[in-house]
């Protein structure tokens, strides 16, 4: 999983479009994702495939399909590492006032608004809802013009009346990133990628960026709301969430594997981050992830 101090990335629709529609049908390189935000929105569809997804505060691993909205400026990054037979990543990104600030602003139109303010939590699409709009949603690399921007709004309105969600992240943490963070934010975080499942020292990873200690602390806690640790523990409990689905591990060699060493510690972080106990995930996992 690659994670970085969210970077700002430039949207910009094609001549003539006010919208932006990106799909992947292959394997998807995730060696040059990156952890960004854009004033933009963005809706994201994979029909088919598995993958982590860290929008914001939230971290978690799917299996099969996910539908999502991101909220104008909240950091992300994903999403599907794997597309399976057929499968597919489609993703739009929009402004919320993309067809104009009267037209945002109308009656008609308050449904909408007060979905893309629960965006900025970021939103996850419950089965039903995947099932009516995903296929919609694919076939807006088929439509130009009007045609795109009335099955969008249809996208849209279905979205903004459905209770079939769930918010993504309680705290909600939109980023506006001073850019000149960005690279040291980026060693940081690929640190954390390529050696959380081993024990990371603190004049370890100040070192890397060249700072001392307590200014390191101060500077990770401001820039990302966490502390260094809990950071860590969070890619760990994201890696547990991939095991329990994907292999026959012991719980106990999960916790090891993780790079915890001590499985009471370990039950205590999965259960403070996912909300529920290891054993219990591993139960539910095939319903919650499909």
């Amino acid at each position: 999983m690659i994670n970085k101090k969210p970077t700002l990335e430039k949207v910009t629709p094609s001549f003539g479009s006010s919208i932006l529609v990106k799909q992947h049908l292959e394997r998807v390189d995730k060696n040059n994702a990156f952890w960004h935000f854009h004033p933009e929105l963005e809706l994201v569809y994979v029909n088919k495939g598995q993958g982590k997804t860290h929008i914001g505060n939230h971290l978690s691993y799917f299996n099969n399909s996910q539908l999502i909205l991101i909220g104008a400026n909240l950091p992300h990054n994903g999403f599907a590492d794997r597309l399976t037979a057929n499968g597919s990543e489609t993703t739009v990104q929009f402004k919320s006032n993309c067809l104009g600030d009267y037209f945002v602003n109308i009656p008609e139109m308050a449904n909408v608004s007060a979905l893309f303010a629960r965006a900025e939590k970021g939103i996850r699409f419950g089965i039903e809802t995947k099932r009516v709009v995903g296929p919609i949603i694919d076939t807006l690399t088929e439509l130009q013009g009007l045609k795109r921007i009335i099955s969008f709004l249809k996208i849209l309105n279905y979205l903004a009346n459905t209770e079939d969600y769930t918010l993504l992240n309680a705290d909600g943490i939109a980023f506006e990133t001073n850019p000149q963070d960005s690279d040291k934010i980026k060693v940081i975080y690929k640190y954390i990628n390529s050696n959380f499942q081993d024990h990371i020292a603190l004049d370890e990873i100040a070192d890397k960026v060249s700072m001392t200690v307590p200014a390191f602390c101060r500077y990770f806690k401001k820039t990302t709301g966490k502390t260094f640790t809990q950071m860590v523990n969070e890619y760990r409990i994201v890696h547990a969430t991939k095991l329990l689905n994907e292999s026959q591990m012991s719980i106990a060699d999960i916790c090891y594997e993780c790079g915890f060493n001590n499985f009471s510690h370990f039950n205590k972080q999965f259960n403070d981050i996912t909300g529920k106990s290891a054993s219990q995930y591993r139960k539910e996992i095939k319903h919650i992830i499909q």
